[in-house]
């Protein structure tokens, strides 16, 4: 399965979907980043968004892939999809990831009108409420977006694929770690809390177990995300 996540706003979550949601449940899936520039400044790691013809071939030497597409290069992205004509094909979904703020949520309505312009069907196209707090309705912080769904049935709407505002996106952002690997650590930290020897030390084992927690909990979360977004 190939998946690009994209939407044309940034601070939505793409890569903590692509890492954290998709790309563990897709046969540990490589992760491809569009981005100019890194997070950490450098140009050197990620794909730019005007490589397409180069991500193109490397998607079709893959069996499964997840593709970051970053704000920046949104347009870019989709501008090359509609001149490789027909390349919106080789992605099996488009998965936009939206949050309950006004702009983010107008950006996701253009990312979906973009996307069906060059011909994405709307079941190729699945949304992911993100950041969503864990008493709010996603039928209410999203009022207009169902009601866009309901206008236009030009995408894939899952109410139940919903990712809640959680402490561990924070606390592992930028760690080599992801969530499955914290969970499949067989380390015993309440062990070591007994032995530390020093004060720093324990509290990181303390915190190492909060984590482990954190991410038990999550993943029982984003397995039925998963299950839901592509049922």
């Amino acid at each position: 399965m190939k998946i690009a996540v994209i939407n044309f706003s940034g601070n939505v979550g793409k890569s903590t979907v692509a890492r954290h949601l998709l790309a563990p449940r897709m046969n540990s899936a490589s992760v491809i980043p569009v981005e100019s520039i890194n997070s950490d400044g450098t140009q050197d790691e990620a794909i730019k968004g005007k490589q397409f013809g180069e991500l193109q071939e490397a998607l079709m030497l893959l069996d499964d892939a997840v593709v970051d597409v970053g704000a920046s290069n949104v347009e870019d992205f989709v501008n090359l999809m509609k001149q490789y004509k027909g390349s919106h094909e080789d992605f099996d979904y488009f998965v936009i990831p939206t949050v309950p703020k006004n702009k983010q949520m107008r950006d996701t309505i253009s990312t979906i009108d973009a996307l069906s312009d060059i011909g994405v069907p709307a079941k190729k196209i699945r949304l992911v409420f993100n950041m969503v707090e864990i008493d709010d309705v996603p039928e209410r912080v999203f009022a207009g977006l169902f009601e866009y769904h309901a206008a236009s049935k030009s995408f894939t709407l899952r109410p139940d694929a919903v990712i809640h505002v959680n402490d561990i996106y924070g606390k592992i952002k930028g760690a080599e770690q992801g969530i499955k690997d914290i969970l499949n650590d067989p380390t015993d930290y309440k062990e070591k809390i007994k032995t530390a020897k020093d004060s720093d030390e324990k509290l990181h084992f303390a915190q190492m177990v909060g984590i482990k927690r954190l991410a038990a909990g999550v993943t029982e979360e984003l397995d039925g995300v998963f299950k839901t977004l592509f049922k």
